[in-house]
């Protein structure tokens, strides 16, 4: 009997290696749009990744649940991987719901002002600049 095609994972942070999977039989990403499921056959793709939960199946793990911040997910062949600001391993999945909201989401809005405060800094900046080149 042949032996079932199944997926490598990796998880990569900002400067580690989250998570490193082999034989990954489905994965669950979510994106702005929604989520989407992965099996060893899709096509490639790629994805961008809202803050949610990421779900991967494997033998040995069986379910398991990552809470991830926005980043993007590209399948070529049967490796699959999953660039990410952050991440959060757990098995109760109310917690990792709970992660996202208050670490990635609140993040993401944090910055949004941050930007939100700058742009108006530099164009206050760039328009002080101009009346004192009229000057």
């Amino acid at each position: 009997m042949p032996q079932p095609t199944l997926m490598n994972l990796k998880v990569l942070l900002p400067f580690r290696i989250f998570a490193e999977k082999t034989g990954v039989s489905r994965i669950v990403a979510e994106t702005r749009d929604g989520s989407f499921g992965l099996l060893p056959r899709r096509l490639d793709c790629v994805a961008a990744l809202a803050p949610g939960i990421l779900t991967y199946e494997n033998e040995a793990e069986g379910e398991v649940y990552v809470a991830v911040d926005e980043g993007v997910l590209v399948k070529t062949g049967l490796d699959v991987f999953v660039s990410v600001r952050n991440a959060i391993g757990g098995t109760d999945l109310a917690q990792l719901h709970e992660a996202v909201e208050r670490e990635f989401v609140n993040v993401n809005e944090r910055e949004q002002n941050v930007r939100s405060v700058m742009a108006k800094m530099e164009s206050s900046f760039i328009r002080r600049l101009a009346e004192f080149h009229h000057e």
